[in-house]
Formats: structure tokens, sequence, C-alpha cells
């Protein structure tokens, strides 16, 4: 099961990599909460940027077998919810993503990803 999860996890940040998604983040939640076991974060430059990655991101996981739980956001696309369940992706526009700053919120949770691992090996 934890590695279907990790699978789901790359696959997402990989997608939104794809088209661009900026400063991607991955925070491991489930080791301090009940919500998920990983909150993917990105950001969308516009409305148009957001709904190409949330696009991508809902096709890429269908053609894989995830099944979209709940999307929530997608209309205004300032802050775009995507729930698989055992993970979360939130897209931001920069705006929102400065105001409401899950990676402050949720600073005690670790992170994690393919982008954290090539952060600590550029260190």
């Amino acid at each position: 099961m934890a590695e279907e999860i990790q699978k789901l996890v790359h696959l997402i940040e990989s997608l939104a990599q794809d088209k661009k998604a900026g400063a991607l983040v991955v925070l491991e939640v489930g080791k301090v909460s009940l919500i998920a076991d990983y909150f993917v974060i990105a950001t969308g430059a516009n409305k148009a940027q957001v709904h190409a990655i949330a696009d991508q991101v809902m096709a890429g996981a269908k053609e894989a077998g995830y099944a979209l739980l709940h999307r929530e956001g997608y209309a205004e696309a300032l802050w775009v919810l995507l729930d698989y369940g055992s993970v979360v992706m939130h897209i931001f526009q920069p705006a929102e993503r400065d105001f409401y700053n899950l990676e402050r919120l949720w600073s005690h949770a670790p992170r994690a990803g393919m982008t954290n691992v090539q952060l600590e090996r550029e260190n």
C-alpha cells in the first residue's frame, strides 16, 4: 500500500512538472495528521496554467488507474484541490499560495517527494 501511494505522489509530481508547475513541494502530512498521507503543492502563474496543471494531473492519474475522489475550486482556479484519498494536490495561483501558505501551516510535516530528493542531493 505504501509503495502504491509513493507511486501516485511521484506520478503527480511528474505530471505537474510537465506543465511547468512552480515551487513544487511534497509534504508528508501523514506523519502529523490523519487527513492524508501526502500533500503535493504547486503554483500556476495564472488561471490557464492552473487549469493545465490540474487537467494534466487528472488525465494522467486516471490513465494510470487512480480514482479522483473529489475536485474543488476548478472553475475559479485560484486554488484547485484534487483529492486522491491518501494524496491531495493543491494548485494555487501565486497570491493565494502566499496568503494560505500551507507550507507554514504544515511546517511540522516532513518534506518528501522527488523535488526534495533533488534538493538534498544538490546540498
